[in-house]
This record gives C-alpha cells, structure tokens and sequence, in this order.
C-alpha cells in the first residue's frame, strides 16, 4: 500500500548519502540525483561521473548494489536510471563546475560582464568560488573572466573535435 503522501525532500536527504557512499565505492561521483514523478510514475535518476568515463558496468555495479535499499527508502513504486552525464551536459550545480574544472564548456550569460563584448562564448574553466563565482578563460582570449552564478544562462560541456 502506498501512503498518500509523502516529502519528497526528505526522501532525497535520506538517499544522498547512500547514493553517494555506494558511488565512491566504485570510484564515481553522483553529479546529480533526481527523484521525481513523470506521467504518473516516479523516477529516481541518478548521474555518474569519473574522468575516464562511466561503463555500463559501473551503472550496473551502482544499481545493484542500492537495489536491497532503495525500496526500504522509498515508499512508492518507482523507476531507477543510473547513467553517465552525457558528453554535452549542462553544468547545474557548484559541484559540477568544480569536477568539470579545465573542461571546456559553452557559456551562454544573461547580461554582459567587464570585459566582454559578447554574451556567448567557448571558454575553459579555471576555478569556481561559490561566493564569486566561475572563473574562465575565452577559448580566443588570455584573460581571465569571472562570471557571477546569477549572470550564467546557460553552461554546458563542449565536445572538442578530436
């Protein structure tokens, strides 16, 4: 029997740190864990990440071994994806623009910043301070910007031609 309702919020608190201990057991970091209801069904997903990138077999390690405790944690029926972040992702959290640091990504800002002539542009990524934000560098430029989080639109990875 499902319970009428329930917080969703203290679900993910309750997972974060299982989904987080059972990933560094396999050497990978959730990036993101994502537990919300689509269409009617509920969807717990999880995101991976390692540098020489995410296997089946690391999703599969992970799903196997939260399997025996998912469905103590979660009183409803639900669906469990585990996968890596895709080569494109967009960056969403703090977390995400320290572990993709020296990556190049696709910046797309909200208003323009000193020193910019643009509000669009490929850069790397330098540093990430919570308090003043991400500091890139132009993929056509030696300086140095730094970007307050409020004035990002859009980050994502950028899939260099190899």
């Amino acid at each position: 029997m499902q319970p009428a309702s329930f917080n969703k919020n203290e679900i993910l608190q309750k997972l974060t740190p299982l989904i987080e201990n059972t990933a560094m057991r396999y050497n990978l970091i959730p990036i993101e864990i994502d537990f919300t209801k689509e269409s009617g069904k509920w969807f717990l997903r999880i995101f991976l990440y390692k540098d020489s990138g995410v296997t089946l077999d690391d999703c599969e390690n992970v799903s196997r071994s939260l399997n025996p405790f998912l469905d103590e944690l979660i009183p409803v029926k639900f669906y469990l994806e585990v996968s890596s972040p895709g080569l494109e992702r967009k960056l969403k959290t703090d977390k995400e623009f320290i572990i993709f640091n020296g990556k190049t990504i696709d910046l797309k800002l909200k208003s323009l910043i000193d020193g910019t002539e643009e509000k669009h542009f490929l850069c790397k990524i330098i540093d990430f301070d919570v308090e003043k934000g991400l500091t890139v560098q132009k993929l056509d430029d030696e300086k140095l910007y730094t970007v307050p989080k409020d004035k990002i639109a859009k980050a994502q990875l950028y899939l260099e031609d190899i």
